[in-house]
């Protein structure tokens, strides 16, 4: 068996673990175990999953010290950074317990038998959401703690009843171990079956994943090319499953003239910040910038480029990506049309940051490609656009993105605003008016999705309430008794739990 190793992401030191890759035939008794641990997860119902989840976010926190420490080695991120993500997952995990309490999720309807509708008799229907199976999980590189091994996709599955597979991810595995034996005490300390949550080490292991016919649905968040040829293979299975892709792309941010009259310098730094952010390995970062001509937008440009040239390269989170980052963004300020706006040089294992400016029509020439690419790491584009119409022209050849935002003013009427949030909104599945996209919020209004190829499910979302959503499907039951029904669908009220009883929205409803 391989050994599998963890890697500083700082000086490239490598360390063996006392773990090996799972091999490909055990991925099928683990698919196994977790589809027999689906009635224990049925058992506990809402509030026992939820007392579960808050189980997890306690051993978190209650292992920070090492796992952060390992998370830190592994990223290189910072452990001021690292001890917020932890935070922000232990609170994730807490809040989608406190989602399943509420039952709202569960979309409950009750349609109780009409002898007599202007379509025939009404027999008795009643109607709710249940957990799809178990389900795989593959975490993020850049955030290996609120989007890796007990983040989002975990969390949403293990709410609502769904076990969990999830793939170990190869540049934070001693991260992913630890923070996977937290999972797995909580379940343990419950009296629950090893099923419930298993991890998984290996690349063949993660197709083998995929495309196990136990797994009925996959959370992935990464690169276009690795996401798409797992979503190739979801899609080629005998039994096709849901894949969620959240893959990335340019994330566009509008100022207006407005805007840039009134705050330009501000913007600017700003806009290095958004994008320097975590040396721009963010989903959300603004990768492509437009800004208007003239001497506004230019005062915003050279902020933005002061900025830049001020701000000390860093480590990318792995050698490869730092790899592919060099090799993706070499020659791009030598495009036709293309200038160099900043560039720092990276010493020591570090990376520099690039930010080019774009003439609107080489970004919409036929060669483009390289211009409106995520490039994941501490790069962005400028294009300065003359008017509405060469705004418009740029956002409709803009990939749908994860986020749009617009800078617009904010003492005085502003004549582009609005046509520039429209043009966002049709494109982004978030808007962020007057701020930075690199944040995404963890509550009941969030929506993390978009189009291909920000995801690969336009309609459903990572972050928030929303996300249990992906692993549930709806079931109709059709005159059965009451003994048979979930306690959700039965007669009698259900203290809290939102039904929809004859049409009626209700709470408490009998």
């Amino acid at each position: 068996m391989t050994t599998v190793v963890s890697t500083d992401a700082r000086t490239g030191a490598v360390t063996r673990l006392e773990v090996t890759e799972t091999g490909v035939g055990e991925v099928a008794s683990l698919t196994a175990a977790a589809a027999r641990a689906l009635p224990w997860l049925a058992e506990q119902g809402r509030t026992g999953r939820a007392a579960l989840l808050d189980a997890i976010a306690d051993g978190l926190e209650a292992d920070a010290e090492r796992i952060t420490a390992a998370a830190d080695r592994e990223s290189g991120l910072g452990l001021p950074r690292l001890t917020g993500e932890l935070a922000r997952t232990a609170y994730q995990l807490r809040f989608l317990g406190d989602v399943v309490r509420d039952g709202g999720y569960l979309d409950a309807v009750i349609d109780r038998p009409v002898a007599e509708t202007p379509a025939g008799p009404r027999p008795d229907l009643r109607r709710m959401l249940v957990p799809l199976g178990p389900v795989a999980v593959f975490g993020a590189s850049n955030f290996p703690l609120a989007f890796g091994v007990a983040g989002g996709d975990t969390a949403s599955a293990l709410a609502v009843g769904a076990p969990v597979v999830a793939k170990a991810h190869p540049a934070h595995p001693e991260t992913c171990r630890l923070v996977g034996a937290v999972i797995a005490a909580a379940v343990r300390e419950r009296g629950g079956p090893a099923g419930v949550f298993s991890l998984v080490f290996g690349r063949d292991e993660g197709t083998a994943l995929v495309t196990d016919p136990r797994i009925t649905a996959v959370g992935f968040t990464g690169s276009l090319r690795g996401g798409r040829a797992l979503y190739d293979l979801a899609c080629a299975r005998e039994t096709p499953v849901p894949f969620y892709g959240e893959l990335g792309g340019v994330n566009p941010l509008v100022v207006t003239a407005a805007a840039a009259a009134e705050r330009g310098p501000e913007i600017g730094g700003g806009l290095a910040g958004s994008v320097l952010l975590g040396q721009g390995q963010f989903c959300t970062k603004p990768g492509l910038i437009l800004l208007p001509a003239g001497a506004d937008g230019t005062e915003a440009v050279t902020a933005l480029a002061a900025a830049v040239r001020a701000a000390r390269p860093g480590h990318l989170l792995t050698a490869s990506i730092a790899a592919a980052f060099a090799r993706e963004t070499k020659g791009i300020g030598e495009l036709p049309g293309v200038t160099v706006l900043a560039a720092t040089e990276g010493a020591d294992g570090t990376t520099g940051a690039l930010v080019v400016e774009a003439d609107p029509e080489a970004l919409l020439s036929g060669g483009s490609e390289a211009l409106l690419a995520e490039h994941f790491g501490p790069f962005a584009v400028v294009v300065r656009y003359a008017d509405q119409a060469q705004l418009a022209a740029v956002l409709a050849a803009v990939p749908a993105a994860l986020t749009g935002t617009v800078h617009g003013a904010t003492e005085a009427t502003d004549p582009d605003f609005a046509a520039a949030f429209r043009m966002l909104a049709a494109r982004s599945g978030r808007v962020v008016v007057n701020g930075y996209p690199t944040g995404v919020a963890v509550s009941w209004a969030m929506h993390h999705g978009g189009g291909y190829p920000a995801t690969t499910a336009p309609g459903e979302t990572s972050v928030g309430a929303a996300s249990v959503r992906r692993w549930l499907r709806p079931v109709t039951f059709q005159d059965a008794p009451q003994a048979l029904l979930p306690a959700e669908l039965a007669d009698g009220p259900v203290p809290g739990l939102p039904r929809r009883i004859d049409g009626v929205l209700t709470i408490d409803g009998c």
